[in-house]
């Protein structure tokens, strides 16, 4: 072949590959710019038991927002100090990656605010989640490590950032710093919510005053002047703008003229400010959490954010029955929203399994193991949603722990755990069965193995097991009832 002929297939073969790169990158592009249709919130509830995890709500116009999977948690902390606050929702530019990271914070566990800002974790919760509904177990990453004496690591945020390629992930500190003690604002980038550069100094405000709750927007179309704007309880609602993610930022105002402060302005005093822009319009809502009288959040509204005197109150919206605390908004596109509805929109029934043959017993958990025992307390060990197979919904089920949502009960070598999704395969398989008719009353249900149809769970010396069933005996270890 000669010369000539080779270099003519190089650049053709160079035409394709960039031709189907360029195909790869736009379908991946158009993807995450469907439009949206909805709105997802993340959040918290409050110093509750159980009330520093992570919960959703749902919004169909941005201001009227409906409690996801009946109330109860989403995910559950099982890291640091098992609580978390303050959780940020970050979707992938390409829209194929979903991450959630939060405040590792339980005040319910007797923490006192001062522990907790001088002596408290250092490190951020992470959840990771390719679809929205089924997440990882969560990680810790202690991105605060590298800031002398440092005290915590509160209120993260992460934004894409274009001009590097990766995302900025900054969070408060307090920390002492030419001779102030005080929280300051750090950033830290990374590309996979794993690995993390050194954390540098974002924010700093003058003298004593400290900085926390900082969350940024981009603004397409850099409406009223400026791609990126940010707020920041910082004494007031400070808002500022800038044309880029780690460039110089100009400070806009306050809210103040709405007679609406962080405490040094007096009047309605609010933290953790939480952007969310309407869908198909320039209007943006800036959240903000009535803290100090306990209120729950309140929007005031903008269709030109380059201007704070363009903020105004906006009326008729609802919360719903939980009371939201700091966390973060993100608009969804329709397959997104039909995924979230599909998984915690309708209110699944929680049931129990009571033992055919011993029928004051009911399946439990216990310090994660699983077994069958009279009496449960609390109760919610023995509480269940029966909710769509993990590794096939047409005809299966899995069982998903009430009081540890995201655990579900699996087989590991035949013996019965419950166990957080760790989103592969195995445990999808694993965790996945079939309601049959009882094998020893037809009136009751038996589950046969998903990735092992000969077995079925059973109990024997009251653990919860995976067996084939060969006798009477087993017929009536793998009956139950699933009940109320």
């Amino acid at each position: 072949m000669s010369r000539a002929l080779t270099r003519t297939g190089a650049l053709l073969m160079l035409v394709c590959l960039a031709f189907t790169s360029l195909t790869v990158t736009t379908r991946r592009e158009a993807a995450a710019l469907e439009p949206f249709t909805g709105y997802l919130m993340a959040h918290f509830t409050g110093e509750s038991a159980n009330g520093e995890q992570i919960y959703l709500a749902h919004s169909r116009d941005g201001l009227n927002w409906s409690d996801l999977n009946s109330g109860g948690p989403v995910l559950l902390s099982t890291v640091g100090t098992r609580g978390v606050r303050d959780p940020a929702l970050v979707r992938s530019p390409a829209g194929d990656r979903y991450w959630i990271v939060a405040t590792d914070l339980r005040i319910a566990s007797g923490t006192s605010w001062n522990d907790a800002a001088n002596r408290g974790s250092t490190s951020l919760v992470v959840w990771e989640s390719t679809d929205l509904v089924n997440w990882s177990a969560p990680r810790l990453v202690n991105v605060a490590a590298g800031i002398p004496g440092a005290g915590n690591a509160w209120a993260p945020e992460a934004i894409y950032n274009p001009a590097t390629g990766d995302y900025v992930v900054y969070w408060a500190t307090n920390s002492a710093r030419n001779g102030v003690t005080k929280h300051r604002i750090w950033y830290a980038r990374t590309s996979d919510f794993r690995s993390f550069t050194a954390p540098q100094l974002y924010i700093e405000r003058p003298g004593s005053q400290g900085i926390i709750d900082t969350q940024l927007v981009e603004v397409p179309n850099s409406v009223g002047g400026y791609r990126y704007y940010r707020a920041s309880a910082d004494g007031h609602i400070t808002i500022e703008a800038s044309n880029s993610v780690l460039g110089s930022w100009t400070t806009l105002g306050n809210l103040s003229h709405l007679g609406i402060s962080n405490g040094t302005g007096g009047g309605n005093v609010v933290e953790g400010p939480m952007w969310a822009q309407f869908n198909g319009r320039n209007e943006w809502a800036l959240w903000l959490d009535q803290y100090a009288t306990g209120r729950g959040y309140l929007p005031v509204t903008s269709t030109n954010l380059g201007a704070t005197g363009n903020f105004q109150h906006r009326s008729g919206y609802s919360m719903g029955g939980n009371r939201k605390r700091h966390g973060s908004i993100l608009n969804l596109t329709a397959a997104e929203e039909s995924r979230v509805l599909g998984r915690w929109g309708a209110s699944t029934p929680v049931n129990r399994l009571q033992s055919y043959n011993y029928q004051d017993r009911y399946v439990r958990h216990a310090n994660l193991d699983v077994r069958i025992d009279p009496n449960v307390s609390p109760a919610q060990d023995a509480q269940f949603r029966l909710v769509p197979g993990l590794a096939n919904s047409s005809g299966y089920l899995s069982f998903e722990s009430v009081n540890y949502p995201g655990y579900y009960l699996r087989h590991y070598g035949y013996d019965f755990v419950l166990a957080a999704n760790d989103g592969s395969a195995t445990f999808a398989a694993d965790a996945t069965f079939r309601r049959v008719a009882g094998l020893a009353d037809s009136g009751w249900s038996s589950f046969q193995s998903y990735n092992f149809p000969d077995r079925y769970l059973r109990h024997y010396g009251y653990l919860l097991r995976l067996d084939p069933i060969t006798d009477a005996q087993g017929r009536s270890d793998a009956t139950f009832r699933v009940t109320s």
